[in-house]
C-alpha cells in the first residue's frame, strides 16, 4: 500500500461543512433516512473536470450532494492523489431548511481519530 500523500499545509484535517446540491435528481428524498452519526463516503470527481468537486455519497453509493467549491479546491487534489477521508452526518434538516443547510457533515482526513 502506498503511503498517504502529504496533507495540504494550513488546512484543517477535521472540519464541518454543509453539503450543496441536495435537491437535484431526487437526492432530497435520501435525506429522510439519514441520522446524526450516519457514515458517509467522499468521492472526488475524475481528473479532467474544469472545477473538480468532492461528492458526498451514502455508504450504498448514492450521491447526496457535494462539498462547497472552496473546500473542493484544496481537498480534491489531496484525495485524488491517494489521500483518505471519512465523513459522517452531524445535522440533517428537512424541507423547511434552505437546500444548502439541509445536511451538515463532519470530515476527518488521514489518520485523524474515529468519527
Amino acid at each position: 500500500m502506498l503511503p498517504e500523500p502529504t496533507f495540504p499545509k494550513g488546512r484543517p484535517p477535521c472540519f464541518r461543512s454543509t453539503v450543496h446540491g441536495t435537491v437535484f435528481g431526487g437526492r432530497d428524498r435520501l435525506l429522510d433516512d439519514l441520522a446524526e452519526g450516519t457514515p458517509l463516503r467522499l468521492v472526488p470527481d475524475l481528473p479532467g473536470q474544469d472545477a473538480p468537486g468532492v461528492w458526498v455519497h451514502l455508504s450504498s453509493g448514492e450521491p447526496l450532494g457535494h462539498l462547497p467549491p472552496e473546500i473542493a479546491e484544496w481537498l480534491w487534489p489531496w484525495l485524488s492523489s491517494g489521500g483518505h477521508a471519512r465523513a459522517s452526518a452531524v445535522r440533517v434538516h428537512g424541507q423547511d431548511a434552505p437546500s444548502w443547510r439541509r445536511l451538515l457533515v463532519e470530515v476527518r482526513c488521514g489518520a485523524v481519530g474515529p468519527t
